[in-house]
């Protein structure tokens, strides 16, 4: 099982269940108006150009969106949740001067979509450092997530040691939550999308953090235009990698404060 815990519940505490279980559901930890203002925002978005990434592997009765940040202003608020970079600088900070977005994806799960198959959001990663976590996952219920409508199927406490092929569907858990409430989850935990058998799509936004001396999963310096980047407050420019990692790692000359933010 997944342990649920209070939006009142300290870091240290969140910290804990997800090093032991590989996942932990955070209840209410943002307000239902601001997980419908990023969906409203996203809505002519989905409805236009969210059926381009279906596949045997995103499901064919699944809508996507990458580049949330180009797409939805508010969503910030959630991608640079102060909890979020709590438990990033928890969990990635003892192993990179500074972590980065991975990846930000709106998902509509539409009745009839099957389970997805099961996954790591690390495994583009052709190596693994023992005890080390190359990115974290936070996934945002924009709906109540339930056992109908496709709640995240989790595999608890693996820790990137188990083969995907001997999971067994005994073991894997779903990601049940209220609306507003976030799923943390190691990436190196085998999970994937729920089939949804209720009569209703249900959303969520799903952002990786990934260790800062590695290459992201999604350009955001492509992905995003830059106009848009650059009107994003100095945190969240910084997440989405406008910034070198340390001394030496993406520099490049006339650096105007040695880490060419403001370039």
């Amino acid at each position: 099982m997944l342990q649920t815990l209070d939006n009142n519940s300290n870091s240290d505490e969140i910290v804990e269940a997800l090093w032991r279980d590989g996942g932990v559901i955070v209840a209410n930890q943002t307000q239902d108006t601001l997980v419908d203002q990023v969906s409203g925002e996203l809505r002519h978005h989905f409805d236009d150009q969210g059926h381009k990434f279906q596949n045997d592997f995103n499901g064919h009765k699944t809508l996507r969106l990458s580049g949330v940040l180009g797409l939805s202003r508010a969503s910030a608020e959630l991608i640079a949740h102060p909890r979020v970079m709590e438990i990033a600088d928890a969990v990635l900070g003892p192993h990179c001067e500074s972590y980065r977005i991975g990846s930000c994806t709106a998902i509509e799960i539409l009745p009839g979509e099957k389970d997805q198959v099961l996954h790591r959001d690390d495994d583009f990663y052709p190596i693994r450092i023992p005890n080390v976590e190359f990115q974290i996952g936070v996934m945002w219920a924009f709906d109540d997530f339930t056992l109908e409508n496709g709640a995240t199927r989790i595999l608890p406490a693996n820790k990137g040691q188990q083969k995907i092929s001997d999971v067994e569907e005994a073991d894997v858990v779903q990601a049940v939550m209220s609306k507003g409430s976030v799923l943390y989850y190691l990436g190196s935990t085998i999970h994937g999308g729920g089939a949804n058998k209720s009569q209703y799509p249900r959303v969520g936004l799903i952002n990786t953090y990934s260790l800062g001396w590695l290459r992201q999963e999604e350009n955001q310096y492509l992905t995003v235009p830059r106009e848009i980047a650059d009107s994003y407050p100095e945190h969240v420019r910084r997440l989405m990698g406008y910034q070198a990692h340390g001394a030496y790692l993406g520099v490049y000359p006339d650096d105007p404060d040695g880490r060419w933010f403001d370039a």
